[in-house]
């Protein structure tokens, strides 16, 4: 066999292949043995039928076409091995030419990972927000916590703000009351902002055995969308009461003896949010400069494919379990489908150039992944996803998607490399000094910011 490459443009080729006819023995042999157990022939054994009689009665093109059919993976994967390229998806095939008992020639045309130049990194520098808790969030944090421990008590009055009502809804559309259109029991707290939109008025000034009827677009069931007629009864009314703030409540709330020790911890606990928040700000604008610094093409067939994968995942997973339509979505998000359109190619895009310039990393700079990284990816992964680490693993041998896994942890170091690189400095002209293990750790999470991308190329190379 005898190969060639020609480059269309920087993410696609043509590889020309030649095959003498002999290196298809292997292949003929198969199609006659195919075609020897589907047909049968007066007069021989079910699969004894001998070729020159499966010639006269079937014609030699049928088993020249399956023969071909069997050969072209074959010949395909050894031409781009031997031109040592990356393909992504599927090649457009052509046969030029096919002379029985001479030669097969085809031409093959596919998308390829462009190769890239990745530029010194070292002179990065971005600036980043600095970790600073005031007594202002302190005492938000404390207040949160108090609202945890709020207890009611009914009263005999009309409901105000901040009162938990309990309340009977029946919606109607058209006239029509709504087979899971009635709740009785329902626990609301006013002006949470929960449930549809308008209670918070109707219920306002309603004493127990009250009721008051509003419109309101519903959010989910089977009326999703619609306009509804709702009759709301209040059945009652409870105050809320805050415990006071002191040792004890320091005591009931916490393993801390006073409040004090109490607002430390807090303090703590929100400085370290907010270097959590500070690093992987760090790497999302790292990134950001890295892509800056790399031209990278991108293949227009695995973009639609990027792009399509996006609208799936948003339309049928995350709107559909919110009971949305992408028309609505775009509606409460202010956007047109214009709009919509151009923030997901842009977005696609970004995550196609981000797996390109990540993986072109891992290569020069030699990184691999171990167990023990590969684990630790994994359990958070199946945390994220809301199952339980054996149960994800499972899922991710079955699917065959280890080596994605292997990718994500793989760029998540390429990038924590980049970022110990850089300079990175707070917001008030400080020298921000990484931890490399969070660093890490963070930088692997954030390469699932082009899992999609990975999906779709990992589909495409399949």
């Amino acid at each position: 066999m005898k190969s060639a490459v020609e480059t269309l443009n920087p993410t696609r080729v043509r590889l020309t292949v030649e095959v003498p006819f002999e290196e298809l023995k292997d292949s003929l042999d198969a199609a006659y043995k195919k075609i020897n157990q589907q047909v049968t022939v007066k007069g021989f054994r079910k699969g004894k039928i001998p070729a020159r009689v499966i010639d006269q009665r079937f014609g030699r093109g049928a088993v020249l076409e399956e023969a071909v059919n069997d050969a072209l993976p074959k010949f395909y994967t050894e031409a781009v091995n031997e031109a040592e390229l990356s393909p992504l998806g599927q090649p457009d095939v052509d046969i030029t030419e096919l002379k029985d008992g001479e030669t097969l020639n085809f031409t093959a045309e596919v998308d390829v990972r462009p190769a890239l130049e990745i530029p010194d990194y070292s002179g990065i520098e971005v600036e980043v927000d600095a970790v600073e808790v005031t007594d202002e969030d302190v005492e938000k944090s404390v207040e949160q916590l108090r609202e945890r421990f709020a207890s009611t008590s009914p009263v005999e009055r009309a409901a105000e703000d901040g009162d938990v009502v309990t309340i009977d809804l029946e919606a109607k559309v058209d006239g029509e009351v709504l087979e899971d259109g009635i709740a009785n029991g329902v626990s609301y707290t006013i002006g949470s902002g929960e449930l549809l939109d308008g209670i918070d008025d109707a219920v306002k000034g309603l004493s127990a055995g009250e009721e008051a009827t509003f419109t309101s677009e519903l959010k989910g069931g089977s009326a999703a969308g619609k306009e509804a007629e709702v009759t709301v009864k209040v059945t009652q009314v409870a105050a809320r009461e805050l415990p006071e703030l002191d040792d004890e409540f320091a005591q009931l709330a916490s393993e801390f003896d006073t409040l004090e020790e109490l607002k430390a911890d807090s303090r703590k606990r929100l400085a370290n949010m907010k270097q959590f928040d500070q690093a992987t700000q760090a790497q999302e604008r790292v990134l950001e400069k890295l892509l800056e610094l790399v031209e990278v093409p991108v293949p227009e067939k695995l973009l639609e494919d990027e792009i399509n994968t996006r609208k799936h995942n948003l339309e049928h997973h995350q709107l559909g379990q919110m009971g949305l339509t992408l028309d609505k979505y775009l509606e409460i998000q202010g956007k047109t489908a214009e709009e919509f359109e151009t923030e997901t190619r842009e977005a696609a895009v970004k995550g196609i150039k981000t797996q390109f310039v990540l993986d072109e990393l891992v290569k020069k700079e030699n990184l691999n992944v171990n167990q023990e990284e590969l684990t630790e990816h994994l359990m958070r992964r199946a945390a994220s996803s809301g199952m339980s680490p054996d149960q994800f693993a499972q899922a991710v041998v079955e699917g065959g998607q280890v080596p994605l896994l292997v990718g994500e942890v793989a760029r998540g170091k390429a990038l924590a490399v980049v970022v110990e690189a850089a300079t990175v400095k707070d917001t008030n002209g400080e020298v921000v000094d990484l931890d490399d293990e969070e660093e890490e750790t963070e930088a692997a999470e954030a390469s699932e910011t082009s899992e999609t991308s990975e999906t779709s190329e990992e589909n495409a190379e399949g």
